[in-house]
């Protein structure tokens, strides 16, 4: 563990392994993927880190946020870890970080997955934004806080487990990165549009969606895998936003026979 350009990481696994970055979505903070660790760190350098403005990195975000910002700064860490080609695993907003990233410097890439993304914001999604922005602006960071999971995960799973729950909400709290910074950080992946260049996109990417997704219809991150040249996509039946929190086992496998190169069946 350690920090680079701001950025605060840590790497799981053999150092000679293919690396994996894996990239946190709104929330920004590399724990996210915990439960990925273990299924790919016994073969992979599996590379966690927190987005600028978040958790235990630099909390200072520089003018006019930006989704291509974000992906500067993942090029800076993947140079100060001396990684010249990774896979990057990225949740919506890290997914578009990566996408911004095949973009920008696709040498450096070796395929990105992305988990509930899209190329251009779906109406749907920019309600929930702008619900969640009312929210934070009127009713205070605890409502804000406290509606969360709704937009992540499915009812029934957060039904079954109110301690596990209550136990993130608190966390949550502890590390909230401010009313600035979270705005900032949502303008960055609303003004996200990708949608007229995807055809320049020649880095694999794997598209996966939960059918049940709340924040973001499973047909957006579909659209997103359509319109690339070497596109596929994966659909899981249940999950919500957080699919690969809320269903490990049927995540993780996705993820594993994409890395090793095995073939995705997607589900239409």
């Amino acid at each position: 563990m350690g920090q680079v350009g701001g950025l605060y990481f840590e790497t799981h696994g053999p150092v000679d392994g293919d690396a994996v970055i894996m990239s946190a979505g709104l929330g920004g903070s590399g724990a996210y993927w915990l439960q990925q660790v273990p299924a790919l760190a016994s073969h992979y350098r599996v590379v966690l880190y927190d987005h600028r403005g978040t958790a235990r990195s630099d909390r200072e975000l520089p003018p006019k946020h930006s989704v291509d910002q974000m992906a500067d700064d993942l090029l800076a860490l993947m140079d100060g870890l001396k990684i010249a080609r990774a896979h990057l695993i990225g949740h919506a907003l890290g997914g578009h970080i990566g996408l911004a990233l095949a973009l920008k410097a696709p040498e450096r890439l070796r395929s990105v997955v992305t988990v509930n993304a899209w190329a251009r914001l779906e109406a749907h999604t920019r309600r929930c934004f702008d619900t969640r922005l009312a929210l934070l602006r009127h009713a205070g960071i605890d409502p804000f806080i406290e509606a969360t999971p709704i937009f992540l995960y499915p009812s029934a799973w957060m039904a079954a487990r109110p301690k596990r729950l209550a136990e993130e909400l608190k966390h949550q709290r502890m590390a909230f990165p401010g009313v600035q910074t979270t705005e900032a950080r949502i303008a960055a992946v609303a003004a996200f549009d990708i949608f007229n260049r995807l055809g320049e996109i020649a880095t694999p990417v794997l598209s996966i969606a939960a059918e049940d997704d709340v924040l973001s219809p499973w047909t957006a991150a579909k659209a997103l895998a359509d319109g690339l040249p070497k596109g596929q996509f994966a659909l899981m039946p249940h999950g919500g936003h957080a699919c690969n929190v809320t269903e490990v086992e049927a995540f993780n496998p996705i993820l594993l026979a994409w890395l090793a190169g095995e073939p995705i069946t997607p589900r239409n």
